[in-house]
């Protein structure tokens, strides 16, 4: 029987849940998930008016979380839901400037929490662990 404990999903279970607790432990002052602040990040990063499923898309989550998880930053007063003032049915999402304020607060902590992520590993094993983590995400796209 394989050891599952070496099983690449267990590890990958296990680097995740490391990684969620240094996101939580680096930004507990701030209220904010992982989920949330991949949507402002992909908002930032995204130059033109965006809807809800392409930005789901951008930061590879389902559109039902993407959903729900917008609707509670739209409450924190962080993005705003506008009719797209070309087609009046779509709805494009903006960051507030209370939104992009606390992304620029709150990324200051996250870049810490990469690092703390990293730590045990050398620069180069770090890129090497990144070029390998990407190679696998792109695959399952």
């Amino acid at each position: 029987e394989p050891d599952f404990s070496n099983m690449p999903g267990h590890l990958i279970r296990r680097a995740h849940q490391l990684a969620v607790a240094k996101f939580m432990e680096a930004t507990r002052a701030h209220d904010v998930t992982p989920v949330q602040y991949a949507l402002l990040a992909a908002l930032a990063q995204s130059p033109d008016d965006v809807d809800q499923v392409t930005l789901a898309q951008r930061a590879a989550l389902d559109t039902s979380t993407a959903a729900s998880t917008l609707d509670r930053m739209e409450a924190k007063g962080w993005i705003e839901r506008r009719a797209d003032p070309n087609d009046k049915r779509r709805r494009v999402l903006h960051i507030t400037r209370a939104g992009s304020r606390f992304f620029k607060s709150v990324s200051v902590d996250v870049g810490q929490a990469q690092k703390a992520i990293f730590a045990p590993l050398s620069s180069a094993e770090q890129k090497v662990l990144s070029a390998l983590l990407t190679k696998l995400c792109d695959a399952g796209a």
